[in-house]
Formats: structure tokens, sequence, C-alpha cells
């Protein structure tokens, strides 16, 4: 048998003797130790070891596709690569010590692959290369996607977790997440529990089905799902009827909550003060306080001006292409309010930007628009009305907090779409 290293006739033209030689050579092997009728692995560069055929059927696969330039080394049909041995031992001592098998669950997940189960990948990653020179396809054909992904599999069950881990491979920590930390740990042992824990924040948002053409909101008495049509337009409210799939879904994230956080921090709610305690008011226009429309807004509500924690807002809006090419036509508009009690400095960064409502597209709603922000409109009445009760942390007392809208922020188009 020739040199598995050397084996020049798999580089040959597929009808010249000294290929289909090694062809002859290739079978007798492969099927030394099969009855007949059973089936290998084919090497061809269409099935890549995938499919499993017949004698025959290997070699007339073999002649008319060709053989893997790259499988020098017949791992799959009783060939052990350089120093398996020992490396096999200490893969898998080393996979007890883990406490888990990885490389077998993936074999197992391929069934093409299964004789890979006792080759060796654990020094410089020989089968990760081999089987991703092995999908090189001389005819153009693009690699099978199993090939690839099992590819990137045993690579990951294989690639340490950080330089120098014995224990766990990148793919087994996944499998054992808290034996690779301390004793005593208490990490969530589901994520049904890590949900519950992040619900403690309290920061949730309302799916909201919307007519396809924006005629109305199915909420409150219409949110019944028997509630098939919009009472407008006469429009299906499901894109998928049979199993309820909403045709257009408006998020809105409630203000009230996220605006009683920024009175949770010490800083924060002192900062929400700044305008009124500790801005320059030297008549130099600085800040929007400084402005003649918070002065006339004062002046024509003074029981705002008694209590600096009553929240100014400022409302902006407009279309944008999420999908980022101009190829694409769409349309989604998230509507972000924006608390300019705080200084400058921080009611321009972005980590105070409050997104409220997120109006999907694919076409802008136009006029249609105050459909869809009346849930904001809704709560922005109450807000100004009746506030909401809020913990003051810089001052450790519970107040009335109240907030009014002061301006839009918009370009003109989407300004005379707001102003209908």
């Amino acid at each position: 048998m020739d040199n598995p290293r050397n084996r020049r006739w798999m580089h040959c033209d597929r009808v010249s003797k000294e290929y289909l030689d090694g062809v002859e050579e290739f079978i007798n092997h492969a099927f030394s130790e099969k009855q007949d009728g059973e089936k290998i692995a084919c090497p061809c560069t269409e099935c890549v070891l995938i499919h499993q055929v017949n004698r025959t059927t290997t070699y007339d696969h073999l002649v008319i596709n060709g053989i893997m330039p790259s499988y020098d080394t017949w791992f799959c049909h009783g060939e052990s690569l350089k120093g398996s041995n020992n490396a096999q031992a200490n893969n898998r001592s080393q996979s007890t010590l883990r406490g888990d098998d990885m490389t077998g669950m993936i074999h197992d997940a391929f069934g093409g692959f299964t004789q890979f189960m006792d080759i060796d990948v654990s020094e410089g990653g020989d089968i990760a290369d081999n089987v991703q020179e092995n999908t090189a396809n001389p005819s153009g054909n693009q690699p099978h996607p199993e090939v690839d992904k099992f590819e990137r599999l045993m690579k990951e069950a294989n690639e340490e977790l950080y330089p120098g881990c014995k224990k766990f491979s990148k793919m087994s920590f996944l499998m054992h997440l808290t034996d690779a930390l301390p004793e005593g740990e208490k990490l969530t042992p589901s994520f049904y529990e890590t949900k519950k824990i992040v619900e403690g924040l309290g920061l949730k948002y309302e799916k909201i089905h919307v007519c396809p053409n924006d005629c109305m909101l199915f909420r409150k008495e219409f949110a019944n799902k028997n509630v098939n049509k919009c009472n407008i337009c006469g429009a299906s409210r499901w894109k998928n009827d049979a199993r309820k799939i909403p045709a257009k879904v408006l998020r809105f994230f409630p203000l009230k909550p996220r605006l009683q956080r920024l009175f949770m921090s010490s800083e924060t709610s002192k900062a929400m003060r700044w305008h009124h305690e500790e801005r320059n008011k030297d008549g130099v226009l600085r800040h929007p306080a400084d402005s003649e429309a918070w002065k006339k807004f004062d002046s024509k509500y003074p029981e705002f001006v008694g209590d600096p924690r009553i929240v100014r807002l400022g409302l902006a809006s407009d279309g944008f292409n999420l999908f980022g090419t101009m190829r694409t036509v769409h349309s989604t508009w998230p509507v972000i309010l924006m608390p300019y009690n705080l200084p400058p400095w921080m009611c321009m960064k972005q980590e105070f930007f409050i997104l409220s409502l997120l109006i999907p597209g694919p076409k802008p709603s136009g006029n249609n628009i105050d459909v869809l922000l009346q849930p904001l409109i809704k709560e922005l009445n109450e807000l100004w009305n009746v506030g909401v009760e809020t913990y003051d942390a810089s001052t450790k007392e519970i107040f009335q907090m109240r907030a009014t809208l002061m301006w839009t922020i918009n370009d003109f188009s989407a300004y005379g779409t707001f102003s209908g």
C-alpha cells in the first residue's frame, strides 16, 4: 500500500490509469473487512464522507466525481493519524476528567462521521484541518454544509476554555457551567429562574396588535383574540389566521417606571434638580432651562416651579431603515423621550434617552401616527394631571412625580406627520 502521505494518484486525471488503479486500491482497502452489500462513507467530492454507499456506487462516485484531494489519510476507513494511539488515550482521560464526552456526542449527531470516534483531535487540531481541507471541491461546488458544521463543533469541543484549562473545553463548559464555578456559587439553575430575577427590574414592555393600515389598536376591550378584524377598515388583524400571528405589532415601553428610576439613585436624583438649584442664571443660553419657552412655561404654570423634580420632557422621532440599505424600502419609527431636568453633560447622553414606542414598518404611518401614539399620550396625561408616587433617593422621601412634554424635536417632514 502507498504511503498515506504520498498518494499522488488522488491528484491525477480521473481517466488516467494511475487514478483508476488508485481507486481500485482504495476500494479493496476500504471493503477488506466488509461483508458483501455493506456500505462505507464515500470520500468523493459530492458525498464528502457524509453518505454511506455500497462498493459499486463508491467506485462510480470516485470515477465520476473524483476523490477529495486532501483525504490522503483514510481515517474513515481504518487508518490512524500520526501519534493517534497515545493522543487518544490522553484525549479519553481528559474527557473523563471533564466528566463529559463532547466529541462522542458530536459523532452521534453526525451519522456519516461515526468512524471519527477513534481519531485524535487533541494535538494541533488535525481533524479540523483535515475536514476543512477535504471540503475543497475541485469541481467548483460549495463544500457540504454538514462538513463545515462538523469541523466547527469538533474544534469547539477540544478548544480550551482559557489558556491552560484542562478541566473544561469551550463546549463542555456550556454543559457544566456551574461545575466551573467555586463551591457555594449561587447561579440560577435554569433560564426560567433567571427570567424571574430580571423581571424584578420592572422595565417591561407591552406588545400591542395594530391594524395593518394603522386605523386602530387592538388593546383594552379589543385585545381579546376573538376580535379578528379592524372596526374601521375591516382589515384582518392576523398575518396568519390559523396560527393567530399578528399582522403588525407596536411595542410600548411604559414611561412611569423609567422616570421613577431616575430618582432611585441619589446621584441622578440630585442631578434632576440641577436646572433649578445649580444652573448659572446669568442670562446666557447654555441649557433648555435658559430658553424663552422654558420661562414662558414657568410663568403659565407656576405650580410646576415649586418642585424642581417635575420632569420636563422633549420628544424626538423619525423614521429610519433598520436594514441599512437603500435597496430595501422600510421605515421604523422609534419615539424617544429626553428628560431636560438633567445638566447638559448628562441629558444628551444615550443612557438617559428613554425609548417609549417602537412603531414598526415597513411603511410609515403618516397622519395615522396619532393612533399609535395613544398609549404614550394617555400616560403623559396621567403624569400631567395626577402623577405617580416616587421615592427620591437623595432626600429619602416619597413625592408625587409629575411630568410635562415641553416640545418635540423633528425635521420638517416628521414635524408635519406629528402635527397631523
